[in-house]
Order: C-alpha cells, then sequence, then structure tokens
C-alpha cells in the first residue's frame, strides 16, 4: 500500500484511539491528535503495540482553540507532504456540568471544540487533502441529534458566546446536542463546498458506545450507575472504529459526499414521517432517517457563516 497518512483528533482515548489501533494495523502512517500529550504518549505506545507498526506520531492539539489549530496544521505540514483522512472524532461532554464555559477564544466550550474546531482545521489543511488520490473527511455525530424530532427544539444560535449565560439555565447536554447537530449542518455544507476539490466529506452517527472504567469512575455517583447499566446494551469502541476504517477507505464510500452514514454502515435519509403519535414513535424507532432541521438551508448557512465569522476565515474553499 502506498505510504497513507491518517489524523484522528482524540486518538489518546475511546473510540479515537481504537481507530488509531485499527488504522495502523492496516498499514496507515497515524498522527494522533490529542490535546494531554502525555495520555497521548501512552496511548501513542499501546497504540504501535497492538498495531506492530512504528508509524505513529503524536501532536498536541486543542482542537477548541484556534491557535492550537493553526499552530497543529503548520506543524503537520512540515512533517508531512499530503493528508489522506482526517477525522474529526475528538468531543466535549462534561457530564453534569452546569455552569457555561467560554473557550480562550471566547465561544461557548462545547461549540468550540464540536463545531468551529472542525472546520477550522479541515479549512487550514486543505492544500494538504488535496494532495491525495482519495481524501476523505469525517465528522463524528451522535444521536443525540434524535432530539431535534422535537419541532421545537433549536441550536441556541443567540447564546454561543455567552450572551446569556447568566439569564438562561445551562444545560451541557443541550449543548452537547447542538453542536452535533451544528456538525451535521457544516458537514453538508463543506461537503458542497469541496466537491470540485476531490475531498469527500461525510458525518457517521455513532450510537451508545460502551464506556472505560476510567471514564466512568470520573463521573459523579449518579451518573456511574447510570453508565453501567448503558454499558450493558451498548457497543464496544472496535465496533465503532471499525466503520470510521470502512465509511474512509471502502470502495463502497469512495464517490459518497455530503451524507450522514449510521453505525450499520448505511446512509441516512431526512425524515419522512408526518405529523402524529402513530408517526413520531415510527420515527424514533427508525435508525436510517435523521430529523429534517437538518435540511433547512438557512440553519445550513448560519452554521457556515458563523464558522466563517467566528474563525475570521472567510476564503472561499470552491
Amino acid at each position: 500500500m502506498d505510504d497513507k497518512i491518517v489524523v484522528i483528533t482524540g486518538a489518546n482515548s475511546g473510540i479515537g484511539k481504537a481507530a488509531a489501533i485499527k488504522f495502523a494495523s492496516e498499514g496507515y502512517t497515524v498522527v494522533m491528535a490529542c490535546r494531554n500529550l502525555e495520555k497521548g504518549k501512552s496511548a501513542k505506545q499501546e497504540i504501535i503495540e497492538s498495531s506492530k507498526n512504528p508509524h505513529v506520531d503524536l501532536l498536541q492539539l486543542d482542537i477548541s482553540s484556534f491557535k492550537s489549530i493553526r499552530q497543529f496544521s503548520t506543524m503537520l505540514k512540515d512533517k508531512y507532504p499530503k493528508l489522506d483522512i482526517l477525522i474529526h472524532n475528538a468531543a466535549y461532554l462534561n457530564h453534569g456540568e452546569k455552569q457555561y464555559l467560554l473557550s480562550r477564544d471566547g465561544i461557548e466550550l462545547s461549540f468550540a471544540t464540536n463545531t468551529v474546531g472542525p472546520f477550522l482545521l479541515t479549512r487550514q489543511l486543505i492544500g494538504m487533502l488535496e494532495k491525495s488520490e482519495d481524501a476523505r473527511v469525517l465528522h463524528s455525530c451522535t444521536t443525540n441529534i434524535r432530539h431535534f424530532f422535537d419541532p421545537k427544539r433549536k441550536i441556541e444560535f443567540d447564546n454561543l458566546q455567552g450572551e446569556f449565560k447568566d439569564e438562561r439555565p445551562y444545560s451541557t447536554y443541550k449543548f452537547y446536542g447542538d453542536t452535533k447537530m451544528a456538525l451535521l449542518l457544516m458537514t453538508f455544507k463543506m461537503a458542497e463546498e469541496l466537491r470540485g476539490q476531490g475531498i469527500s466529506v461525510n458525518a457517521v452517527q455513532i450510537p451508545a458506545i460502551k464506556l472505560s472504567k476510567e471514564t466512568i469512575n470520573k463521573l459523579q455517583s449518579g451518573w456511574r450507575f447510570a453508565a453501567r447499566i448503558q454499558n450493558v446494551f451498548s457497543a464496544p469502541r472496535e465496533t465503532m472504529a471499525d466503520t470510521y476504517y470502512y465509511i474512509c477507505t471502502s470502495d463502497e464510500f469512495k464517490t459518497v459526499t455530503g451524507k450522514l452514514i449510521n453505525d450499520k454502515r448505511k446512509v441516512m435519509e431526512s425524515s419522512h414521517y408526518s405529523a402524529g403519535l402513530t408517526q413520531d414513535i415510527k420515527q424514533l424507532m427508525d435508525q436510517n432517517v435523521y430529523p429534517k432541521y437538518a435540511d433547512d438551508q438557512e440553519n445550513i448557512e448560519r452554521v457556515w457563516d458563523l464558522c466563517v465569522s467566528l474563525t475570521r476565515d472567510p476564503v472561499s474553499l470552491s
């Protein structure tokens, strides 16, 4: 295999580390993009030992920080001639957090990490991706976006920089869901923008995944109990790592772009269900559809324009 290079954000734990092991095992050069270098070093050694592949690199990246993203991009360009796959796996969700937190750039922390950061990182690496014969970008969405089946649910656009942080109750789970829906909206627009450059951009919907003991122990007592119950019914992270790999390497998805793909590797469609209790139940049970909210062009453009404005990166990609 030609020397293929993949960047995986948040590769020091969870699905990210499992994906790094999978790609390394298949002969890829893996670049781990991690905020915590100490944890990253330990994970890197484990990935090398598990995959028997020494071509695993570790570079520091705080995906919530514009400065860190630009520094990471410069380091990557200095070390590698191209980039074949970019997987935006890192995400921020602090269970039980009730305090509104801002990133270094003054953006609500989960939105900065889960939406704006991936936008800027991809923009910074367009030139490297263009040099690949089969460039693919993958965004990690979650089933949290299914809350948008509720017609009253909307992204809190007017409170992304703390405009109402002292007036509205803060829910880390609502903001997390908002950021993942925004990431999907951005996926659709970015795929359209990059189609001419031969770069595919897709999102994958991640279901409940088994949490490690380390992660569970960090939770508050009530959440620890719930997490242990959830683990009984959740898929192992290796299953999702295999799905990452398949979407990013298989011929089946070679020409697919601007799509949301579920954990069964099926391209999802916008919900076709009408209003009514029976239809609502069927919609919630159907794992092949996503909320119509994601198809609203005004929502798509609003997320895109916001990302451009916040990153001060107005250059068109098309």
